[in-house]
């Protein structure tokens, strides 16, 4: 079955005469005798056939409810009652003969578009508390019936719990009303499903938008985004499951049904829906995306990342703080930097070295960056920037950059060190990205080790996307991200000093992070470069190479809990202490980790 994403449109509801060509249309692209396509995916099975017979119905209750609209409504406003697809026909018959008896319907020839939606009937749809999503997120969207809206992807939201796996217990359900015929149990169809726990870290909106009466000339529809929000999670990972055993059909199907299902939430839970519907569209469709630390454009995204949230902020901090305390009492020190970017990690290193008692030491610094795509030299223009503020402070500075398409490109000799300099070694975000070539990561630590720094800071993401299997790397990222744009919609945003985040940083911030969520579930093999592995992984790296860890100490973590403080809305984050490492994370989820190492 084929339906075009215009058909979102219809989801508005009209007057009468309009619904019988939009009716029709619906109609024509039913199987007449089959099983509709999308219902079955939700565990219905229901013919088209059936469809046609409920939508004259409501058609034929629109007219007879019109001259007892004061008297009837109230009674069935009041009340809230779900009902299966296939129960419709039988409960609409029964209150149309208990309004206005009339011959058979069959003289009505026009078909409503969408027989949940358009009928002049008020169907009141309460929230269900349920805990696989957060409990702050209560959101209701109270809409005209004369409103554009998108309930449910393209069926109506009266629609009882299924039973199984794949969706919320049937205790959560509403009791019918006493005058209504009980509903129907349907067996669910073979789709399988997954349980609560693969939503239980989903945030959902915080926001709440109370339920107002809207004068029209219809009544209103009061529609639960709680439970599309359910929905939505539940098809986000049995498309993902689909991918997984190359169902590409049902996978294609599923995706389109996320695609409109995002649309009815807001906030977090809608953006980050819809970046991972996006990578499996692109993953199911075979249009893969570029490498997201290829362009310069990446670049100009992290910046608008560091000011829009503490992440890199901790992490270029917490890195310096440990980088200072191993240069104490040295009068030569020299930073090779894994990371250079736009550079903004070493002003605040340069001013800390330039108030040192007994004076600054002989500052040199070597950035590693990638070959440019605009015929501009980046790292020169950020090395005399930096050559001007240590100019200004008076502090000895020598700069060097190298140009390289990947780090296990390097050697030791490259990097000059000479004798009576202290080494240190720095990488943010970096190393992960050396796990899409076999034994690239060996060799990076094998020339560090040759250049004997005093101390290796890495900072990377606290998150497991490098696993062998598909499913679970999806639900891994898919909490991950989901956390971090929770954070990010959460703070509402802000820098040091007080200063407010524009709206641009936000959202060029969030571009930032989608493009890390493509790479992760739409690549494979050596495209799929964002290949994060947590703390414990990168430990048994570490030490199988030669190096033991660094305590950061107790100086660091108060001082990025001071950091934090400091940022707005910084209540959320969290800066823990881990086996001499320190992580920041949003509530109870460690986001980033910071760690130190040194030769054995």
């Amino acid at each position: 079955m084929k339906r075009e994403n215009s058909n979102q449109e219809n989801f508005a509801t009209s007057g009468s005469s309009s619904s019988s060509n939009k009716g029709k249309m619906w109609c024509e692209e039913q199987d007449a005798g089959g099983v509709d396509e999308l219902f079955a995916v939700l565990g219905y099975k229901v013919k088209s056939s059936d469809m046609a017979e409920v939508a004259q119905k409501l058609e034929h209750l629109e007219e007879v409810m019109g001259s007892v609209q004061q008297d009837g409504l109230s009674q069935i406003a009041s009340d809230t009652v779900h009902y299966n697809p296939s129960d419709l026909s039988s409960w609409l018959e029964s209150m149309i003969s208990e309004l206005n008896p009339l011959p058979n319907f069959e003289s009505f020839n026009s078909i409503v578009q969408d027989p949940f939606l358009e009928t002049s009937c008020v169907t009141s749809i309460d929230s269900h508390s349920y805990n696989s999503l957060n409990s702050h997120a209560r959101s209701h969207i109270s809409v005209s019936t004369q409103q554009q809206m998108v309930v449910d992807s393209d069926f109506g939201s009266d629609l009882i719990s299924i039973p199984g796996k794949a969706v919320y217990p049937p205790s959560q359900q509403h009791p019918p009303l006493q005058h209504q015929p009980q509903p129907k149990k349907l067996k669910p169809s073979s789709y399988s499903g997954m349980g609560s726990s693969n939503t239980a870290s989903w945030g959902s909106p915080n926001e709440s938008i109370s339920a107002h009466p809207i004068e029209s000339a219809r009544p209103m529809l009061l529609v639960d985004s709680q439970e599309n929000g359910i929905r939505l999670v539940h098809s986000l990972m049995a498309c993902a499951e689909a991918v997984q055993h190359e169902n590409l059909k049902l996978a294609e199907a599923l995706v389109k049904q996320v695609t409109l299902l995002a649309v009815s939430q807001a906030g977090a839970m809608r953006k980050v829906a819809t970046y991972f519907a996006e990578a499996l569209a692109r993953r199911i469709f075979k249009l893969y995306p570029t490498n997201p630390q290829e362009t310069a454009f990446t670049d100009l995204l992290q910046m608008h990342f560091y000011e829009t949230c503490p992440y890199l902020k901790f992490a270029h901090f917490t890195a310096n703080q440990a980088i200072l305390e191993a240069f104490e009492g040295k009068s030569r020190v020299h930073i090779i930097d894994f990371s250079m970017k736009q550079g903004m990690q070493w002003p605040a290193l340069l001013q800390a070295l330039a108030l040192r008692p007994g004076g600054p030491p002989s500052f040199r610094l070597t950035g590693i960056g990638p070959p440019s795509h605009d015929n501009m030299d980046h790292l020169r223009e950020v090395g005399c920037k930096l050559a001007q503020l240590a100019e200004t402070i008076h502090v000895e500075f020598d700069y060097r950059g190298f140009v390289a398409n990947s780090l296990a490109d390097l050697n030791a000799s490259m990097f000059d060190v000479r004798e009576g300099e202290t080494v240190a070694v720095n990488s943010i975000f970096e190393l992960h990205q050396l796990l899409a070539r076999p034994g690239a990561i060996e060799k990076v630590l094998q020339v560090v080790s040759e250049m004997k720094p005093e101390i290796l800071t890495v900072v990377e993401l606290e998150a497991n996307h490098n696993g062998p299997v598909f499913l679970d790397r999806f639900t891994e990222s898919l909490h991950y991200y989901s956390t971090l744009f929770d954070s990010l919609e959460s703070s509402g945003g802000g820098d040091i000093g007080g200063g407010a985040v524009s709206v641009q940083d936000k959202v060029m911030s969030e571009v930032y992070l989608g493009r890390q969520i493509c790479n992760v579930v739409a690549c494979e093999g050596p495209d799929r470069v964002e290949r994060h592995e947590t703390l414990v992984q990168w430990r048994t790296r570490f030490q199988s190479a030669g190096f033991g860890p660094v305590h950061l100490g107790s100086n660091a973590y108060r001082q990025a809990s001071m950091l934090l403080a400091l940022f707005a809305g910084g209540d959320g984050y969290r800066v823990e202490e881990k086996d001499g490492c320190l992580t920041l994370g949003w509530h109870t989820r460690p986001l980033i980790a910071t760690s130190a190492w040194k030769l054995i």
